[in-house]
């Protein structure tokens, strides 16, 4: 009996919050994961291309113009969370800093994108277009992530959820008006989907704005505070930033509409691990980050176990049962059969990694050349298949993938097998 009490003292608490998470943003998660879906299914092979390289390139833009600066609030703000004019200062000193960016990435992705989509043989007015449009997502992306941080540091958490639940579902409600109407097209998608994005980039100024109640002075001293601390996290940022999109933008340069979308929709499947994937920061980082070190090992082994028999059940059912995705994407997609285990394959291998990563980040397995190693190893792999393949076919570029999430796992590995035998990095002591 005693030992049933303990399980479930043990138990309830983490079952409730897993629920909590799953409501508060499941509804949202589901919502634009249906929206992708829906567009996969009624858009045709090269209005979709055009969907998917408006927002695979929005996404690394996005990454671009914050690289970190919005993160810098909740540690520069500190325990003074109070103080609502140091706030409004810090937050005036961030769009200062954040409108130097947009004014280096814009000139520079106005340059380089209509080289990037040369062989699709769009013309320049859909061109010019699709980087207007890209423009103005990552813009008020920018003011999303700047002032939703003042919500998440004034604790203000209900309005924050709220604002992206809206833009979810209605955005999702105005693509099934459109597409009862006969009216749907790539455009309307697209216009659809930023739409949603501005809605939560007004949302959360004019909650913030009301939270704060005065105006932000920017300041030399503040914006010097902001770039030293988001700095050591630039490159790393930036990196990634191009690496989330790098198959999208292989298939674009080196391919033709078909294969784009062929690419967009397959990747679509990989948000089956969206849910997962964000359990890792909000439920495993802070379970493992306080877990006993005796207990570590044994936790450590179970979980990662638990990750990887979901992801083998999922390519299992993949390679034996495609029919089960492709019904997903619609009949445009199904030839695709070998690719969706391709990219299931993919998926859950990077899916494995995010967890050996948050893990190990939790417990401090962190060091310099962990970093340096992934960057090098992942190059080299890249680099050969350039040089070696030809990427222009949809399943040349889902074995690059796979071979770049390979050789960041065995990186993640052979990091774990360091951190126990050598211990979690020092904190430096004052």
């Amino acid at each position: 009996m005693k030992r049933l009490l303990t399980y479930k003292s043990f138990l309830i608490p983490k079952l409730r919050r897993v629920t909590e998470f799953l409501s508060v943003q499941g509804i949202t998660m589901a919502g634009n994961l249906l929206y992708g879906l829906l567009c996969v299914r009624w858009l045709p092979i090269a209005g979709y291309a055009k969907f998917v390289v408006v927002f695979g390139i929005f996404g690394s833009l996005g990454l671009l113009l914050n690289v970190g600066i919005s993160n810098t609030l909740a540690p520069l703000v500190g325990e003074q969370v109070d103080d609502r004019q140091l706030i409004a200062d810090y937050v005036a000193s961030l769009r200062t800093v954040a409108q130097w960016l947009f004014a280096m990435v814009a000139p520079a992705l106005i340059l380089i994108f209509p080289f990037l989509v040369r062989r699709q043989q769009w013309s320049w007015q859909v061109v010019a277009s699709m980087e207007a449009l890209i423009l103005v997502a990552a813009w008020f992306a920018r003011i999303s992530s700047a002032y939703g941080a003042v919500l998440l540091l004034r604790r203000d958490r209900k309005p924050w959820y709220r604002a992206q639940m809206i833009s979810s579902l209605g955005t999702l409600a105005l693509l099934l008006v459109f597409q009862a109407c006969g009216r749907l097209n790539e455009w309307v998608a697209i216009l659809l989907n930023i739409a949603g994005i501005v809605y939560v980039g007004a949302s959360y100024y004019f909650r913030s704005q009301k939270l704060l109640g005065v105006t932000g002075n920017s300041s030399p001293e503040k914006r010097k505070a902001i770039i030293h601390l988001a700095m050591p996290n630039a490159p790393s940022t930036i990196y990634y930033a191009v690496q989330a999109q790098i198959s999208l933008m292989l298939i674009t340069y080196f391919g033709h509409a078909a294969g784009v979308a062929g690419v967009g929709a397959l990747t679509r499947l990989t948000q089956l691990f969206t849910v997962f994937g964000q359990m890792n920061p909000v439920l495993i980082e802070p379970y493992f980050a306080k877990l006993p070190k005796a207990r570590l090992k044994r936790n450590y082994v179970g979980t990662i176990l638990a990750a990887s028999s979901l992801c083998l059940c999922l390519i299992g059912l993949a390679h034996y049962f495609p029919e089960v995705f492709l019904w997903v994407l619609g009949p445009k997609y199904a030839t695709l059969r070998f690719e969706v285990f391709l990219v299931i394959t993919s998926g859950s291998i990077s899916y494995v990694n995010g967890v050996l990563w948050i893990i190990h980040s939790s417990r401090r397995f962190v060091y310099w050349w962990n970093n340096l190693l992934t960057v090098i190893v992942t190059l080299l792999v890249q680099a050969f298949y350039l040089w070696k393949f030809d990427l222009s076919t949809v399943r040349s570029v889902l074995y690059f993938n796979i071979s770049t999430s390979t050789s960041f796992f065995f990186i993640c590995v052979f990091c774990g097998i360091y951190g126990f035998t050598r211990g979690p990095r020092e904190l430096h002591k004052m």
